[in-house]
């Protein structure tokens, strides 16, 4: 009878460890990714972010990133059907779904992606984020990487110089611009680019600076046309499964959130001007010709008129799912130069 009480102790002890084990076991979120390691979002932003879930929620929610996941574009549909808990993605990837992000793509903005990001994620918050476009995901954050340059195999000094060659085009309101420029337009993923380019597949692409080094097009594009303050800005977003955040206790998908929106937003884009910094001082290292049109140049001039228009389209595309879409743009343009002024002074 002794040993049997003695017996039944230890087993409620071990029990009762185990079950104190299970508790404090950490639930893994699973990050989804697509660019190489060397690009600000892998080197920088995830990891970053994963050290602020984790302090946040006191270790009990620990972040992985799960690498080489194919085509940018199924990223939100590996995030809805939970393969992964949270990812990111470019918008121009999946035409049609995403067009209220591009109000921050428009050219004529002028400023860096910090700014950028932060002022798509106000914005869209505001205005936008009863539209349905993120409807299976929850968003966490949306940044934009820098201007988008021409990066070319010849050099670009005009536009009747880049009519009919063969661009790669990421989407987005890139795709207008190559229409007005008479381009012939190739689509594919950035990651493709330098193949393309190598192989003679395409004769230039629509990417920001930092590609030079990220992409290494400081060997296959030798000639960069830089118009001022860029031709446009790229949109992206970090969305995670609701499922997945249902799942946890409520103080850990606050402690989740609280670390991302704005802040996360704010990271991203300020990594995507650091590598902007980084490719164009890697470009210049390697004798990349950077063609820099000035205010005043012909170039110029000629990019003013090219996008005349492109506001008042956007906006009447979007009318049927943003009545406030006016307002919204010009907010959005508030907003991004302040916060440039602002963290610049």
């Amino acid at each position: 009878m002794t040993k049997t009480k003695i017996f039944t102790k230890a087993a409620i002890l071990s029990l009762g460890l185990a079950i104190s084990g299970s508790a404090l076991a950490a639930t893994t979120l699973h990050v989804g990714t697509w660019l190489p390691p060397t690009n600000p979002q892998n080197a920088v932003v995830w990891p970053t972010w994963a050290k602020w879930v984790e302090e946040a929620t006191e270790g009990r929610v620990k972040v992985e990133i799960e690498n080489d996941l194919g085509h940018p574009k199924t990223m939100f549909q590996l995030v809805e059907d939970g393969v992964v808990n949270a990812g990111f993605s470019y918008h121009g990837y999946v035409p049609g779904r995403f067009q209220l992000p591009q109000i921050v793509e428009l050219p004529g903005l002028g400023v860096g992606a910090e700014a950028a990001s932060v002022a798509l994620w106000r914005v869209y918050n505001k205005y936008f984020m009863d539209s349905g476009e993120f409807e299976g995901l929850t968003l966490i954050g949306t940044f934009t990487h820098g201007p988008g340059y021409i990066h070319s195999i010849e050099p670009i000094t005009s536009f009747d110089q880049i009519k009919d060659k063969k661009i790669r085009i990421g989407g987005g309101v890139q795709t207008e611009l190559g229409k007005r420029m008479d381009v012939t337009p190739v689509s594919a993923p950035a990651p493709k680019v330098y193949q393309m380019m190598q192989q003679g597949v395409i004769d230039g692409a629509f990417l920001p600076m930092g590609e030079q080094k990220t992409l290494r097009l400081k060997e296959v594009a030798p000639n960069v046309t830089m118009l001022p303050g860029g031709m446009y800005l790229g949109s992206f977003s970090m969305f995670i499964d609701p499922y997945f955040m249902e799942k946890l206790d409520p103080k850990d998908r606050e402690a989740i959130m609280s670390v991302s929106g704005e802040k996360l937003s704010a990271l991203a884009g300020r990594a995507w001007d650091g590598i902007d910094d980084e490719g164009l001082k890697a470009a210049q290292e390697a004798g990349v010709n950077i063609i820099q049109v000035k205010e005043g140049d012909q170039m110029a001039k000629d990019f003013q008129k090219l996008i005349q228009g492109m506001d008042e389209q956007w906006i009447q595309n979007v009318s049927d799912r943003a009545p406030d879409a006016r307002e919204a743009l010009k907010e959005l343009r508030t907003v991004a130069r302040e916060y440039e002024r602002e963290h610049q002074e």
